[in-house]
């Protein structure tokens, strides 16, 4: 990885296991052992390094979305529940999850680029929904912009929730994900 790699790598750590205001580059710098000014010749700002951070998160989607794209829409939604189970069995969050509880403290930048990132997550879970229900491999009686909101934040909100309760929890909320998306008989 280069300097810049592991920069973004460290300050996702940071976001997603402490919030993105509990962290300095004078953290990242102890941690990875630069100099501060290593960072700000990479990232000018914090912000700025908050947006590459998310700017990293948006092209791993765009890559999961690529290697899935000729999948069913069953398979496409299980590579997206499996980056939930991924983040949850790293014990993280999600970046969004976490800058969102931060919003009203981040940059416009960060701000920007998070809704980015959000709408496109949404996106693309409603166009497998969509695909889902023409194909008839999927049944729901909402839109499919709603169902899709409704299963990200249930996995969003699961990752966080299962920390204090029964681990199981979150293979019960995933596994109710796919069983109400199954046609009726």
């Amino acid at each position: 990885m280069t300097t810049r790699e592991v920069i973004i790598d460290k300050a996702d750590q940071f976001i997603r296991d402490k919030g993105y205001n509990a962290f300095s580059f004078k953290d990242i710098s102890n941690d990875i052992g630069i100099k501060t000014a290593s960072i700000h010749y990479h990232f000018p700002t914090k912000s700025d390094l908050g947006v590459a951070t998310i700017k990293e998160h948006i092209a791993r989607y765009e890559g999961l979305k690529q290697n899935v794209a000729n999948a069913s829409p069953l398979t496409k939604l299980e590579a997206f529940l499996a980056v939930h189970t991924q983040i949850k069995y790293e014990n993280k969050v999600c970046i969004v999850g976490s800058l969102a509880t931060d919003l009203n403290t981040l940059d416009e930048s960060i701000k920007d680029e998070l809704k980015i990132f959000a709408q496109l997550i949404i996106d693309w879970i409603t166009e497998i929904l969509t695909e889902g229900l023409e194909q008839k491999i999927f049944d729901f009686q909402m839109a499919p912009r709603t169902k899709a909101i409704m299963i990200i934040t249930n996995m969003v909100a699961i990752v966080q929730l299962s920390r204090l309760t029964d681990q199981n929890d979150f293979e019960l909320v995933k596994q109710t994900i796919l069983t109400e998306l199954r046609p009726q008989k």
